[in-house]
């Protein structure tokens, strides 16, 4: 009597979590006590972006376990990176004795911001901005070298001026082709001046002219010795606007080696400035010290903060700081905030990553194939309980209560663990259905030979739950051994299938052993059986 206590326990959690964690799924409204956790559609469902990266070792000189060590270091900062967008249940895998890299991110509606987020390199430095007489002294410098090579430049033609245009006649009175001279001698002051004006700026028609300059080496060669020309971070509200211009010295004064953490902040101050998203880094214990000595020892010059080449503020040091502590502002929104923080916290990539292909499967797909999974498992259930039924009768009838029930647990355990239903997983569940009801077959079919034999109803039925047992441990354990080594050894559809074959199997064994043999015991303990229907 203690032990059918025991049991109708246990059957009765198990039916209350399966209801706490399945009827979200088809009733909507449920109080608020109910669970917020939804069973998430992986890639083939719901659609969503599969890039695969392929780390570039073109421009490096490493040897084999170096290239190994680079690229298991970029799996795991870009499997970081991913793990805080935010993306439900991606998957990221390396194929097999590669340096390529494939990730999946199922229902992401932002795929171009997760590509930003994944190449990015995290290289962040604090440079000194240069002072007037240098600024002054770079511009005279690369003006004078672009009037004297403007041949060489021909996309900044629009800068150069025609100072005179000569006609030559020759003594026979016959036209030779004009002659223009072109000459400016300010071409860089021009393409870094904003139309209103201003200095240091450059219109958005003239960024690419800008940086193709940047990367030219002759031109390279001659902003003067110690100093490099970097942009500003573009406005996110205004990206036609136009851009900052900044003369820095190279050497960094502190990097990203000593950054202990960034957070996302909301100011909450009382002028523009100090309100909105902005980024809190805190320095480590050495860093920190550095940073405060920097800080101390030049007050009134501005100091840059730079990512990735790209200058995103450049306060002047009004004060020492002495706590580690620094701000990047700029009128960032709330996800910009955090895809640098999440740049920054995971580190940078130890080579490039480049993306050789995308592809992106769309939401009609995925209900396609929601629809065609759910036809297949209904059709599958369909046939299994009516065999049930025109075959055992009432027991049959209880045997589908038990496959019912195993298909709601497969569906509350995948959104109690949080995990991710595929095509394969679907698979797996209609897989489940069919076998769901072996362990009832077997016993009914024992039940059915001890009720030949003569034995009485309770005896048949304790006899066939009993001595089928070690038969329907045997079969569904050796199919668990082998869900589990998929699981282990398999990639993501496989680990899918798995998934749910496993589930199915541990449920189905609940089902058919425990919850169906205590209706038995039900039916045989209230009412007086010599028969049953089976």
């Amino acid at each position: 009597m203690k032990n059918r206590k025991i049991r109708g326990l246990i059957i009765l959690v198990v039916l209350l979590v399966t209801a706490y964690y399945f009827l979200p799924m088809i009733v909507p409204n449920l109080p608020s006590f109910w669970t917020s956790k939804r069973l998430k559609l992986g890639l083939d469902l719901q659609g969503g972006s599969q890039i695969q990266l392929e780390v570039d070792f073109t421009d490096s000189e490493l040897s084999e376990k170096e290239k190994e060590d680079a690229v298991k270091t970029a799996y795991q900062i870009i499997r970081n990176r991913i793990d805080q967008f935010g993306v439900a249940e991606p998957l990221i895998q390396r194929v097999a004795n590669t340096n390529r890299i494939i990730i999946q991110l199922p229902g992401l509606k932002e795929p171009g911001r997760a590509k930003d987020l994944i190449g990015k390199t995290a290289l962040l430095e604090f440079k000194f901005v240069a002072n007037n007489e240098q600024i002054q002294e770079s511009y005279e410098s690369l003006d004078k070298f672009l009037q004297e090579n403007f041949e060489k430049y021909e996309f900044l033609a629009d800068f150069t001026e025609t100072l005179e245009e000569e006609e030559v006649i020759d003594v026979l009175g016959t036209d030779t082709e004009s002659e223009d001279e072109y000459q400016n001698s300010m071409i860089f002051t021009d393409l870094t001046t904003s139309e209103t004006g201003i200095p240091l700026k450059v219109e958005f028609n003239n960024l690419a002219k800008l940086k193709k300059l940047l990367q030219d080496p002759d031109f390279a060669q001659n902003i003067p010795a110690g100093l490099q020309i970097a942009i500003g971070k573009e406005v996110k509200k205004d990206p036609y606007a136009a851009r900052d211009i900044y003369i820095l010295h190279n050497k960094p004064e502190i990097t990203g080696k000593s950054l202990d953490k960034a957070l996302t902040k909301i100011g909450q101050g009382y002028t523009a400035k100090d309100k909105g998203p902005y980024i809190l880094l805190e320095f480590k214990k050495s860093g920190a010290k550095k940073f405060k000595n920097i800080t101390g020892q030049n007050i009134g010059e501005r100091l840059a903060i730079i990512l990735d080449d790209i200058v995103f503020i450049a306060p002047t040091i009004e004060s020492r700081i002495p706590d580690g502590q620094a701000r990047i502002t700029g009128n960032f929104t709330i996800e910009e905030c955090n895809d640098l923080v999440i740049v920054l916290n995971a580190g940078s990539l130890p080579a490039p990553v480049n993306i050789i292909e995308e592809r992106t499967v769309g939401p009609t797909l995925g209900s396609d194939s929601i629809r065609a999974g759910i036809m297949a498992a209904m059709i599958g259930m369909i046939v299994v309980i009516l065999f049930m039924i025109f075959y055992y009768k009432l027991s049959g009838l209880l045997a589908d209560l038990a496959v019912i029930v195993n298909v709601a647990f497969i569906v509350a355990v995948m959104t109690m663990l949080e995990g991710t239903l595929t095509m394969p997983g679907i698979a797996g569940m209609i897989l489940t259905i069919g076998m769901a009801v072996d362990a009832n077959v077997i016993i009914f079919e024992r039940i059915r030979e001890y009720l030949d034999a003569g034995k009485t109803v309770r005896s048949a039925v304790d006899s066939g739950f009993s001595r089928a047992l070690v038969t329907i441990l045997d079969a569904n354990i050796t199919t668990l051994i082998t869900a589990l080594v998929l699981y282990q050894f398999g990639t993501g559809p496989i680990k899918g299938f798995a998934v749910t074959l496993s589930i199915g199997i541990v449920g189905s064994m609940f089902a058919s052993i425990v919850l169906v043999k205590a209706i038995f015991d039900g039916i045989m303990t209230n009412t007086a059986k010599d028969k049953i229907s089976i």
